[in-house]
């Protein structure tokens, strides 16, 4: 395709996705079981924290973590009883397993008795997206007693990390249009700011459409796309997320 052909392409796909069909068979289907803005938020971050591997299972294991907060994660995070925080030891997603779940329980509740929203967690530490990863990894992890092992479930572009799960988490609480798929509740960062959540579908696809040249799946190759995408749209490039997933995932493209 020459590169008008891309756009044109891009934008149609965009379209055909970002729509509420998606929903019910994305992780994004969790926080939409949620109307209060916490819960939301909470729920978010954990299924995009269990985005990775088969979707079904992210969704399942998502939903037993909530149904496991007795479907009101705000309220459990802030007043959950020991006896409660037993009845999870047995909770396993993968890699992510009930000692890093604790930690997390532990970080929500700390930040949630200090803050109104999660989106104060990001925009705390600076405006560009790089800066907000990178010092919202820190302040995840500026709590005694980290678990070594928990720290894997949280990327920092320090290490060069996609960041695809963040990415993609601040994808859903930040962009806004009137599709139904994203949220839009967060009103302090913008659409602008956000980076293309690069895994391995999105990265195959912008590859093959000849929009991303760096042959490392890396922070700086999310950069990259990024870039190109603001050509596309400097508003909102992370719209293209639902193009280039879609074809890869979906559509097997």
């Amino acid at each position: 395709m020459d590169n008008k052909a891309v756009i044109k392409f891009l934008n149609e796909k965009a379209e055909a996705f970002n729509q509420p069909f998606f929903i019910p068979n994305d992780p994004i289907s969790i926080p939409h079981l949620f109307s209060k803005k916490q819960d939301i938020e909470i729920a978010a971050f954990f299924a995009a924290i269990f985005a990775w591997g088969n979707r079904t299972t992210i969704i399942n294991k998502s939903k037993e973590l909530m149904q496991r907060m007795h479907q009101s994660p705000h309220n459990f995070i802030l007043h959950h009883k020991p006896k409660e925080l037993k009845n999870l030891l047995d909770f396993k997603h993968r890699t992510f397993n009930s000692t890093d779940l604790l930690y997390f329980i532990e970080f929500l509740k700390h930040h949630y008795s200090r803050h109104h929203t999660l989106e104060k967690a990001f925009i705390m530490h600076g405006r560009s997206s790089s800066e907000m990863l990178t010092g919202f990894y820190h302040y995840f992890f500026s709590l005694p007693h980290i678990p070594a092992r928990t720290k894997k479930h949280i990327a920092t572009p320090e290490k060069n990390a996609t960041c695809k799960r963040l990415n993609m988490f601040l994808r859903w609480m930040v962009r806004q249009d009137n599709k139904g798929v994203d949220f839009g509740i967060w009103k302090n960062i913008s659409p602008a700011q956000l980076i293309i959540p690069l895994d391995v579908h999105v990265a195959r696809v912008a590859r093959r459409l000849g929009i991303l040249k760096r042959k490392q799946t890396d922070w700086q190759a999310a950069l990259e796309l990024t870039e190109f995408l603001r050509t596309l749209d400097k508003d909102d490039p992370a719209k293209y997320d639902f193009a280039l997933f879609g074809l890869g995932a979906i559509e097997k493209f």
